[in-house]
């Protein structure tokens, strides 16, 4: 099951970051930005990045060469980190962002792929095989460095770029108290989401442990 899992993950999320890749660089540019703007715009997306995060962990630990390639990706902290990461992508676009706008077609499709099914595969994949009980609670510190350094990120680059990858980023729109509050609540959410990381991590390692004996 770990190995459909992980198989299914690796190939659904490379094919759904293609095609997003196909169909929102050519849209951009139709929109007026450059190939670099585009390009830009469309690594600054959480869920674009977050993703790629879960392929390459997939891909890392594939086979012994996949394994060289990656190596970074291939230790139980990234991909306890890669879950939790993954999970904010699937709550927060199921509970704030489906309801922001309503993509059709192609688009549509690239969006249940990687804001659904991915995230599901991933954990799914995690708690089946990726999980081994060896995660620490320091661990959560290095996790929060990802949402954190990604919002400073999108949060500078607003002023010059004139957009945020997300409404509720939007300090011009929203004003900086209402994007201070979203800020905090998607952080607290994430740091949430990894103190129960941990608890699962090692919880399923336990349950392994009593089926072992």
């Amino acid at each position: 099951m770990g190995r459909f899992l992980q198989i299914s993950g690796l190939v659904i999320g490379l094919a759904a970051l293609v095609l997003q890749t196909c169909i929102t660089i050519p849209a951009s540019m139709e929109a007026g930005r450059s190939l670099l703007g585009s390009l830009v715009r469309y690594f600054s997306f959480f869920t674009i990045l977050t993703n790629i995060g879960a392929v390459l962990v997939h891909a890392s630990l594939l086979s012994s060469s996949g394994h060289a390639w990656f190596p970074a990706f291939a230790g139980p902290r990234v991909r306890a980190g890669i879950a939790v990461a993954i999970t904010l992508v699937f709550i927060v676009y199921a509970t704030v962002l489906a309801q922001l706008w309503h993509p059709q077609g192609l688009f549509l499709l690239c969006d249940v792929l990687l804001h659904y099914v991915t995230p599901v595969l991933f954990v799914l994949w995690w708690l089946v095989a990726g999980a081994d009980g060896t995660t620490r609670w320091r661990d959560i510190s290095w996790w929060m460095i990802y949402p954190l350094a990604y919002l400073a990120y999108a949060l500078l680059r607003a002023p010059t770029a004139g957009e945020v990858p997300y409404p509720f980023l939007d300090v011009a729109k929203n004003g900086a108290v209402s994007v201070a509050v979203s800020a905090v609540a998607i952080t607290g959410l994430f740091l949430v989401l990894s103190i129960v990381a941990v608890l699962v991590d090692r919880g399923v390692a336990r349950i392994r442990a009593a089926t072992v004996r």
